[in-house]
């Protein structure tokens, strides 16, 4: 009886055997999106397409099998040439070294804690590191000291080297994408990416080669199934977790950058998709000449077999660095063997993780160290004596004597740039209910009671009392509500740090396209509503006093607008920047009248 063959997303890891590799071109022009991000024809790229590989039943490298959710799973054997090639300097890239970094936190207090211990290492192009380790142990921290992105109550020491020199990453040259997805939930997948490759790719690259970059990134990050469907959010329910880890993936690659940090790539996905994103990513490595820089929770066996480097910290201590498919040996040959038909990593993290250690005085004493702090200094010992860390130290030398500037790739213009943001704020704020319409329908509300109250009150003496009053509170109540728009405030204010560390957009591109986007609405909001209590209350029917009247109305909503975007800047938090903004707003005109 003829036995059943293994599931299509089922890898078959080999020494001999690589599982990834470059895209097959006829995969890529068997596209299912839909416009405007078909697969370019040929002629529209201007790339000739070598002759389709010979059919054949997935059996050796013309095999192509169908992956998940749209990933076309590849297992070539011809990229081993192409990496070596990189790893020689032949193919450009990054190199990365750190060596002897320190990291501190400092309290408030002035009180310190020590984060990473001295540690060193190297990331090449063409090739995945994976920094790993149990929770705590300081991965993300090191991502960040490499990115250059700590936070402010953390102090680091130690040389970090871009292709042997000390120098900034530019635009183009590295991105980051965060363990948190943080997105615009109005829009869908198609519009995220769309937006996106017009921010980040230059003016200089047509428009079609714009939208089969975008199309190809799609397919690669199995998206192709969901590029109709909104984000999602707070409100509404969208894409799944999975699929929006996959979408931040997808719009960091747009630019193809040569230095890629990923904090936990795989969070949030089943084994079968992570193994796929990964493999993915280790093929685009390859191809392009990227250097990526991972941090890994827990990957299964198939992940972990796709990665070049492995960095092993616990306690912020290097147990191991160097190749992956080596890390078995090195715990093997130190007292720990990996059991048969175990996940390496499952392994590696349990011996290492002391945070379920018996803290019970009776079965452990404090001159017995646990089994786990026991594990970890024998390994790290081993470690430092061992022709693996004497390796890692000599490749850094190698790395350091090479030498080399990047250069800033190019961008859109800033015009592009102030267009393409305003488009994309206008459709947010016109799909978000709570960032204007929310408060335009609380507004005509307010309007219709102050109306009503103050209906037509005459020209006389005894009016003069209650005109003053139904202008303060009109101009009051109006402005004042312009904190309920405070939390859509915030998560735009979570996408644009994102966006601007990553370096697809400055701080005067952002405020430009904001204002351009939110003056109609605003507009609006300050003159519907005053018309309908100016009208109502009795007031002088001139246009001239009614266009006096709603620019009155327009300057102090724009200016309130404003004032709550600078909070929204300064307080993060939406609960404290709702408590100081209406404490400003209530507090200024008290300080101004004295």
């Amino acid at each position: 009886m003829a036995t059943s063959p293994p599931p299509r997303w089922a890898p078959t890891p080999s020494p001999s055997r690589p599982l990834w590799g470059p895209s097959s071109p006829a995969a890529g022009s068997d596209s299912r999106l839909l416009p405007p991000f078909r697969a370019m024809p040929p002629t529209a790229t201007g790339e000739a397409q070598p002759p389709a590989p010979p059919a054949g039943d997935g059996g050796g490298r013309s095999g192509t099998h169908a992956g998940f959710d749209g990933i076309i799973a590849h297992h070539p054997e011809d990229d081993d040439d192409q990496r070596e090639d990189i790893r020689r300097g032949g193919g450009g890239g990054v190199f990365i070294t750190w060596e002897d970094v320190w990291v501190t936190a400092v309290d408030g207090r002035g009180k310190t804690a020590t984060i990473l211990h001295g540690v060193s290492g190297s990331a090449r192009p063409g090739e995945v590191l994976a920094i790993m380790g149990p929770s705590g142990c300081g991965k993300t921290t090191l991502l960040d000291t490499l990115a250059g992105r700590l936070d402010t109550n953390l102090r680091s020491k130690g040389d970090i080297l871009i292709n042997g020199r000390r120098q900034k990453l530019a635009f183009g040259t590295s991105a980051y994408v965060t363990q948190e997805n943080v997105l615009m939930a109005t829009l869908t997948v198609r519009e995220a990416i769309y937006y996106s490759a017009q921010i980040q790719l230059p003016d200089t690259m047509p428009v079609a080669e714009k939208l089969a970059r975008a199309g190809d990134t799609i397919q690669e990050m199995g998206l192709t199934s969901a590029l109709d469907t909104r984000i999602g959010g707070r409100q509404t329910k969208g894409i799944s977790g999975g699929q929006r880890k996959r979408l931040s993936i997808c719009l960091e690659i747009l630019t193809r950058p040569w230095l890629l940090f990923l904090d936990e790539p795989t969070s949030g996905l089943d084994s079968a998709a992570s193994y796929h994103v990964m493999s993915r990513i280790t093929g685009l490595a390859a191809r392009e000449g990227m250097t990526i820089v991972a941090v890994v929770h827990q990957p299964c066996s198939e992940v972990f077999e796709l990665f070049h480097g492995l960095c092993l910290l616990a306690s912020g201590q290097t147990i191991y660095f160097g190749p992956a498919a080596n890390a078995t040996e090195f715990f093997t040959s130190n007292g720990y063997p990996c059991p048969p038909m175990t996940n390496p990593s499952d392994y590696f993290l349990r011996t290492i993780n002391r945070d379920f250690e018996l803290e019970n005085e009776e079965t452990r004493t404090v001159s017995k160290p646990s089994a786990a702090d026991e594990a970890i200094e024998t390994l790290v010992s081993a470690y430092k004596s061992s022709n693996t860390s004497e390796n890692a130290k000599k490749e850094m030398h190698d790395i350091n004597e090479m030498g080399g500037v990047m250069l800033r790739r190019k961008q859109a213009t800033f015009l592009t740039k102030v267009l393409v943001l305003t488009r994309r704020s206008f459709v947010n704020m016109y799909r978000d209910v709570g960032y204007y319409w929310l408060r335009l329908g609380i507004y005509i509300s307010i309007s219709l009671c102050l109306g009503t109250i103050y209906y037509n009150f005459g020209y006389g003496y005894d009016s003069i009392r209650s005109r003053s009053s139904m202008l303060m509170f009109t101009g009051g109540l109006l402005t004042w509500m312009a904190i309920g728009g405070f939390p859509s405030f915030v998560e735009e204010m979570k996408i644009f740090r994102r966006e601007r560390l990553n370096g697809h957009y400055g701080v005067s591109a952002f405020v430009i396209s904001n204002w351009l986007s939110a003056t109609p609405y605003l507009v609006l909001i300050a003159v519907l509503p005053g018309a309908i209590a100016y009208y109502l209350s009795g007031l002088k029917r001139r246009v001239d006093h009614f266009m006096y009247f709603t620019l009155v109305l327009c300057s102090c909503t724009m200016l309130v607008e404003g004032l709550m975007m600078i909070v929204a800047a300064i307080v993060p938090d939406f609960l404290m920047g709702i408590i100081t903004g209406a404490g400003i707003q209530v507090c200024t005109p008290r300080i101004l009248q004295e």
